[in-house]
């Protein structure tokens, strides 16, 4: 059901290499497909969306304006939610909101003794696309996710794009994008919604950034259209990795594994454990609890090709074997996370504590649940409100400041044989 690893073994090294090798999960010859369609789309626009939509959605759509969903839509959608539903958006969309407004940043300057001012102007960006999957999986929380932190940055305008197959609306997404308060949706999706978005249909506005989750397809088109746009990260599977002391209840960690392997096939659970004894009993507790499950069958599937339960010495050794992973999620299911906090370097988002379940993040806690995937933690950070804003360098120099600095510049354009950059800099300092 799922591998065990003792990291006194042999084969360890050889063993973990091969769980965590995630390349092989791109499908091949998708990059081809993706390309093509891009360039479809960059080419005939709207035609193409349409002609996309009726292959992929399998809907019979003439015209791209019966892609466009009317604000009024998403506000009947949010109206007819049952009051617990409604109540969990809404208590989800504020505290989410409350969590990103801490991370606002702000312009700043400062003067030097010259009367020459330098600093950063902060601004938010001005257009965003959010891309929300709506085929195997439809997220309403990562709606909330990746709209609100746009929201509290001050984006102008927001648009979401989100396939609808066989013409099948999700009605508590398309709520969740009138609570968050989405300006514009559209009901495309695949490789086809995210080229429009790069570079503007006659009925898809262009934007400045995408943004948001998708499968293989989506993930390679977003690659494809950096630099003319902005993205927020290439997502992969979902991955979790449990670090259990022999306080934890097996059947919590049990369950945590089983909240990512629910995800799909390839979403990757690991749980590591300094006592076999503990080990052992996480996995008994998977093996009796994965019958009620009402996914079990992907869940057992996800267990059996990507999850491991890995036995190392103590908890600090279980640490920098986590370190290693870098994972999206990282548990601390230990009665004293603080202790081993301040050596975690690579995660995506830590939960410390028996009682911080994964799952409370990835709905309501607050931070954000768009996190990095297959080991990017090393250098990637959660979506936040800083993927919304841009600095810019703010360079005011008075006379004097101006004197002063030319003859510095002046040396350094010349050594780089660059003489209009150093006469530049030498007008400035000679002028009286």
């Amino acid at each position: 059901m799922i591998a065990l690893l003792d990291e006194s073994d042999a084969d360890f090294e050889a063993r973990l290499a091969a769980l965590l090798d995630r390349d092989g999960e791109t499908y091949r010859g998708v990059d081809e497909v993706v390309a093509g369609i891009i360039d479809d789309v960059r080419t005939r626009g709207d035609a193409a969306l349409v002609e996309y939509t009726r292959r992929f959605d399998r809907r019979d759509v003439d015209d791209a304006g019966e892609l466009c969903i009317d604000p009024d839509t998403l506000r009947a959608h949010a109206d007819a939610l049952d009051s617990a539903q409604r109540r969990a958006l809404e208590t989800a969309r504020e505290r989410i909101d409350a969590f990103h407004r801490r991370q606002l940043e702000s312009s700043w300057d400062f003067r030097e003794a010259d009367g020459s001012r330098y600093g950063q102007i902060v601004s938010p960006l001005q257009r965003v696309g959010v891309y929300v999957p709506g085929g195997k999986a439809a997220y309403p929380s990562s709606v909330l996710m990746n709209v609100v932190p746009a929201r509290v940055a001050g984006v102008e305008e927001i648009i979401m794009v989100v396939p609808t197959p066989e013409g099948a609306v999700n009605p508590v997404v398309m709520a969740a994008a009138g609570i968050a308060g989405v300006d514009r949706v559209f009901s495309v999706g695949g490789a086809q919604a995210v080229a429009a978005l790069a570079y503007g249909t006659g009925t898809v506005p262009a934007v400045d950034k995408i943004v948001g989750p998708g499968n293989a397809y989506v993930a390679a088109a977003k690659r494809r259209v950096f630099g003319r746009v902005g993205i927020d990260m290439i997502a992969g599977p979902s991955e979790v990795v449990v670090i259990c002391d022999d306080g934890a209840d097996p059947r919590w960690v049990a369950m945590d594994l089983f909240a990512q392997a629910e995800h799909d096939e390839m979403a990757q659970s690991i749980v590591i454990c300094p006592s076999r004894a503990v080990r052992d009993a996480v996995v008994a507790a998977v093996e009796s609890l994965l019958p009620d499950m009402e996914r079990r069958d992907v869940i057992a599937a996800a267990l059996a090709s990507q999850g491991a339960a890995v036995y190392v010495a103590d908890l600090e050794a279980a640490v920098r074997l986590a370190n290693r992973i870098a994972p999206e999620h990282l548990e601390l299911m230990v009665a004293d996370p603080d202790r081993l906090l301040p050596s975690v370097r690579n995660a995506g988002a830590v939960f410390a504590g028996y009682y911080s379940a994964e799952s409370l993040g990835d709905y309501c806690a607050g931070p954000n649940h768009v996190l990095p995937t297959a080991g990017t933690a090393r250098f990637s950070s959660p979506l936040g409100v800083y993927d919304f804003q841009k600095r810019t360098s703010l360079i005011q120099c008075s006379a004097e400041g101006a004197r002063r600095l030319s003859a510095t510049a002046s040396v350094l354009a010349r050594s780089e044989a660059l003489t209009a950059h150093a006469r530049s800099a030498e007008m400035r300092g000679d002028e009286k």
